[in-house]
């Protein structure tokens, strides 16, 4: 009876040995780290680098000082979205390109709209006009500059954290625990931007950019922002059109001018010595500045913009 027992047991034994093998044959292996991570623009990298932090490796295709509306694929940047785990996107007819990119090469992996969730800023003072030759870029209506506003931010962090948990799940406490701590900053980063506002009056808070890129943020804060190029840098505005600029500038006495570090700096350059006033420093809107520069990520391109901003609707 022992003996018949004891060979119970050893067969029990090896039995659930091998189960328990087949069971660990079939978990999915760990992910190679840093996992591959691809991002379309320069501040939606950042974005993905602060949330993934030393888990993500990411490639950012449009990069420091570049446009995004002017942008043209190569064939380093298909091969790179190949080999990619996650491709983050903005989204809002920002990089119709990426899309595109995608489907050309290949690539089979997730895609990630960063801005899912934000409410879209219509641009209806762009209906009607004539944006022939520029309608690839998918801008006529919608607005898809919506990181301008720190609250929407709040958004593109915790989808990019649950995006990274999918496609990294042993790391997913991280990536959440990272988008908190971001969350906070962003949240002071609002508080503070609203303070700097605050002791500006309303009717002074004007201002002349070289493309109307600040929608979200104008609304956010209360500023109105004047531009002689539509949301699309490639966008040409009409002689009419600068002509009656110049005078709203020179009637309502606007100091505060601006060009942006990714636009040709000389019509607004001429638009100003028209009216009479200076350029003020560069703002960065639609990228990043280069390392070491006054906006190498996007709490210093924010914090940078509000204070020339704000130094700027002061003189007005």
């Amino acid at each position: 009876m022992n003996r018949i027992f004891r060979n119970f047991l050893a067969t029990a034994f090896a039995s659930a040995s091998l189960l328990a093998g087949a069971a660990h044959a079939a978990e999915p292996l760990p992910l190679p780290l840093p996992v591959p991570v691809t991002a379309s623009f320069s501040i939606l990298g950042d974005l993905v680098r602060v949330v993934g932090g030393e888990r993500v490796r990411v490639t950012t295709l449009v990069g420091p000082d570049e446009d995004a509306h002017a942008f043209t694929p190569k064939p380093a940047d298909a091969r790179a979205i190949v080999q990619t785990r996650l491709l983050v996107i903005n989204g809002l007819g920002f990089e119709p390109w990426a899309q595109k990119l995608a489907n050309s090469s290949g690539y089979q992996g997730a895609t990630l709209v960063a801005s899912q969730g934000v409410k879209p800023r219509l641009m209806p003072e762009e209906k009607g006009h004539d944006r022939s030759g520029h309608d690839n870029h998918q801008h006529d209506e919608t607005d898809p500059h919506a990181w301008q506003n720190p609250e929407n931010v709040v958004l593109y962090v915790r989808n990019i954290a649950a995006a990274l948990g999918k496609a990294d799940p042993a790391g997913s406490a991280i990536y959440q625990a990272n988008s908190v701590a971001y969350v906070k900053e962003l949240q002071a980063l609002d508080a503070w931007t609203q303070a700097q506002f605050a002791a500006i009056p309303v009717a002074k808070r004007k201002v002349i950019t070289s493309h109307d890129a600040f929608g979200y943020f104008a609304a956010h804060y209360q500023i109105s922002f004047l531009a002689p190029q539509g949301v699309s840098t490639d966008a040409e505005p009409s002689a009419k059109d600068v002509a009656q600029l110049i005078k709203q500038i020179q009637r309502e006495k606007i100091k505060a001018v601006f060009v942006e570090n990714m636009s040709n700096p000389k019509l607004l350059a001429q638009l100003a010595r028209d009216a009479g006033v200076t350029v003020g420093p560069a703002l960065y809107v639609d990228a990043l500045s280069a390392p070491g520069g006054p906006a190498g990520g996007y709490l210093q391109l924010m914090r940078h913009n509000v204070t020339q901003l704000a130094a700027g609707m002061r003189a007005n």
